[in-house]
């Protein structure tokens, strides 16, 4: 390519360069085998051990404690808004299962589980239009409850939750889809996490759960097999034929994060990206940004100017000069920088610089 192109966008999201590269390197002979990854059967001993290692890096990367179960599934984050409370609703006679409302994402997450629980929105801040995380407080909690469900990070308004709610005995489940790895958390918090991989971990499709041990056994009876946690683990996430093609290319992602430092040096790093477009958005009357600055996003960065034909400029011009997908989701508009752990520092430099240099030509 003659000229880089930054990737902006939301997810699909960039991969790491290295990464891209030695998938190339080994599309059409994986492993000295003379056939590609994509070819391998999901049950050979090659793939299963593509998967173990996976599992071992992330286990690695992340000090995630020895009572926690790693699977790969089918459907992105998305199944996993059915899967959860046909998996754990019945933990409790009340089948009640409790959700924070704080984003487009955390919204539908409830919508879907009323078709499975007694479902209950206990905090929102869609009268804000979603621009901070919802105060919740102990006495919010019923402790009868099955679950607790957030969203740590929303992708379209740019925030997340500093500080997660502490929940006494009622399992903490969080979907991380867009911060998994970006930061350091402590796992014993949460009874279960899942994410989508299309941002910070791989291709499209399927989604990494994690989930405490001892909330195995739950499912309900009609609970479809390839939705069934206690099964995929079971079977190792073999319960059908998996995308190994995903699971060997967060294999490479892990490795990579692995290669920069992990978890923590990432962190440090993205704090940096972030701070760096926060400081040309809060130095300046032309830029406004959607979310209230103390539930700020690293990840997503979402931003509006005065008009629409600004907007449309700004897009055109950015893609001029390779900064790409960097339009504003349509509940939202504006514009919206993803800037996950493959996104360069030098890739949020440009993008500063071009915001600087446009306000100049254009405020």
């Amino acid at each position: 390519m003659a000229d880089k192109i930054y990737n902006f966008g939301a997810g699909p999201a960039m991969l790491p360069e290295p990464v891209m590269q030695q998938i190339q390197q080994e599309w059409l002979d994986f492993q000295g085998m003379g056939i590609s990854i994509i070819e391998l059967s999901h049950r050979s001993k090659e793939f299963v051990a593509v998967l173990d290692e996976a599992q071992s890096l992330f286990r690695e990367l992340t000090e995630l404690p020895d009572n926690y179960r790693i699977l790969f599934v089918h459907g992105g984050a998305r199944m996993q808004f059915s899967a959860l409370p046909l998996n754990f609703s019945g933990r409790m006679p009340s089948r009640k299962c409790l959700y924070v409302e704080s984003g487009n994402f955390a919204s539908l997450a409830a919508k879907e589980a009323q078709a499975f629980c007694h479902m209950e929105t206990i905090a929102s801040s869609a009268a804000t239009d979603y621009d901070c995380i919802p105060e919740l407080t102990s006495d919010q909690i019923d402790q009868g409850a099955a679950y607790l469900h957030i969203t740590s990070n929303n992708t379209l308004y740019g925030t997340r939750w500093n500080q997660f709610p502490e929940t006494g005995d009622v399992p903490l489940i969080a979907d991380m889809t867009s911060e998994l790895l970006s930061r350091q958390i402590n796992y014993s918090q949460f009874g279960v996490i899942y994410a989508g991989l299309q941002k910070n971990l791989g291709p499209s499709g399927m989604a990494m759960v994690i989930v405490r041990d001892d909330l195995l056994g739950y499912a309900d009876k009609q609970t479809p097999t390839l939705l069934n946690y206690t099964q995929c683990d079971k079977d190792n996430s073999l319960t059908n034929t998996t995308s190994t093609f995903a699971v060997y290319v967060i294999k490479l992602v892990l490795g990579w994060l692995k290669e920069q430092g992990g978890v923590a040096a990432v962190e440090k790093l993205n704090e940096q990206k972030a701070a760096r477009l926060y400081q040309v958005i809060d130095n300046s009357s032309f830029y406004r940004g959607v979310a209230q600055p103390e539930y700020r996003s690293i990840m997503n960065i979402s931003f509006k100017l005065a008009n629409d034909e600004l907007d449309a400029r700004f897009l055109q011009e950015a893609d001029d000069v390779g900064l790409y997908a960097l339009k504003g989701h349509r509940n939202v508009g504006g514009i919206r920088a993803s800037i996950y752990n493959p996104m360069p520092l030098v890739g949020v430099e440009k993008l500063a610089r071009f915001m600087e240099e446009f306000e100049q030509k254009n405020g």
